[in-house]
């Protein structure tokens, strides 16, 4: 059987500044980052046929989702056969793969998707992204939150990472190697937000946010924008770039779809995203050249390298002692431009983007000097999560 994503290939790239507070408006960081892509792909605004997001404009002052199609395809004077926006779906990739249905139904042949973040200018005067309001009435999944004073992210993700930490023996000095590696990578990437390389020392002497979570195990809210092109096959073979081939993705639900009644606390939604994306594909754990894995909290990269078979389960924490494997000169460099935790939250469009610029050879001081060809990439905790597997062709 041929499955669909592989008739489909990343044709361009574009990305916005990313700042701790941007003098633009969050529409223009995204025209930044699509007329970016589109010209990357060499194509014009005309052959955009189709647009995709992930969640969708949040219409709130959260500055986590503050641009949605409408406003983007009105800016840009777009003509499109084909859109689509929402937030339940594998993960942010829910749009990449929509796009990839799209196409293969015949709805579009380039299909824009971007993902814009606000959240550093709408921190400074709300509580950006909380799981809950203060002074609002609490509804659905919330209402297990609001009595136990859950109101952010880290606290709940802390919670399964403590039952991961109990399973598996990690020490915070291996966790460490995740900040650690990242910053390192992002002090060679001109574009991330935190450059100053960080020791084991000064991860471990952070401040604790959440019990096991430190400070430096978060990711950075930003303001920023980040746009991929994703093209029929035979259009992507008559661009500039050479196409980066969809050749795998992963999208199950096989778990309870529940933030509060998880299956499975301390591997997520990631083993059978992972599985399913492996069946999809000749190709093995060992063929993967770099990894780009979500890292919205140290605790996903772990996971990840467990469930796409880099290392056992609960193995992470040997795989990663030292740093050396994960290096940008090791066996898997990952997160090569910083990850969210040190050039910025722009969930898992941000990892995308690195994807293309390494396998493109883009990288400059932080490119990985062996031939790359295959990169895994991943999105998402908790039960929605997404995987793909990027082939230059």
């Amino acid at each position: 059987m041929t499955y669909g994503e592989k008739n489909t290939a990343i044709t361009g790239i574009g990305q916005s500044e990313v700042s701790r507070g941007s003098d633009k408006s969050a529409l223009e960081l995204t025209v930044d980052a699509a007329l970016g892509a589109i010209r990357d792909a060499g194509l014009t605004r005309a052959d955009i046929d189709g647009i995709a997001t992930w969640p969708g404009a949040d219409n709130n002052t959260s500055g986590f989702s503050p641009v949605g199609v409408a406003q983007i395809q009105d800016a840009l004077r777009l003509k499109l056969n084909w859109y689509g926006a929402g937030g339940e779906v594998p993960g942010q990739y829910g749009a990449v793969f929509n796009a990839i249905g799209a196409i293969s139904a015949g709805l579009a042949r380039n299909v824009l998707i971007y993902r814009t973040m606000y959240e550093a200018t709408a921190r400074k005067t709300s509580f950006a992204n909380s799981l809950v309001k203060g002074g609002e009435r609490q509804a659905g999944i919330f209402l297990w939150y609001a009595p136990y004073y859950n109101y952010a992210a880290a606290l709940q993700q802390s919670l399964m990472f403590n039952l991961y930490v109990h399973k598996s023996g990690i020490r915070p000095e291996q966790v460490g190697q995740i900040a650690v590696n990242q910053r390192r990578n992002a002090s060679l990437n001109p574009a991330a937000v935190y450059r100053t390389p960080i020791t084991i020392e000064d991860y471990l002497n952070s401040r604790m946010i959440a019990t096991p979570l430190r400070l430096f195990d978060c990711d950075v809210p930003i303001d920023g924008s980040t746009a991929i092109i994703v093209s029929r096959m035979d259009v992507a073979r008559d661009g500039p770039n050479v196409p980066i081939r969809i050749e795998a993705i992963g999208s199950s639900m096989q778990y309870r779809n529940s933030w509060v009644q998880l299956d499975a606390l301390d591997t997520q939604a990631q083993p059978k995203v992972a599985e399913m994306m492996w069946s999809r594909t000749d190709l093995k754990p060992k063929d993967v050249d770099i990894a780009q894995l979500y890292d919205g909290f140290s605790f996903h990269t772990i996971n990840w390298l467990e469930n796409f078979g880099f290392c056992e389960r609960y193995g992470a924490k040997d795989f990663i002692e030292g740093g050396t494997r994960i290096a940008l000169e090791g066996e898997l460099p990952i997160n090569t431009g910083g990850g969210a935790l040190s050039a910025g939250r722009l969930h898992a469009y941000g990892a995308v983007h690195e994807a293309c610029t390494q396998l493109w050879g883009r990288g400059g001081d932080r490119q990985v000097k062996k031939p790359l060809n295959v990169c895994a990439t991943s999105t998402a905790g908790g039960p929605l999560a997404g995987a793909m597997l990027l082939v230059k062709d």
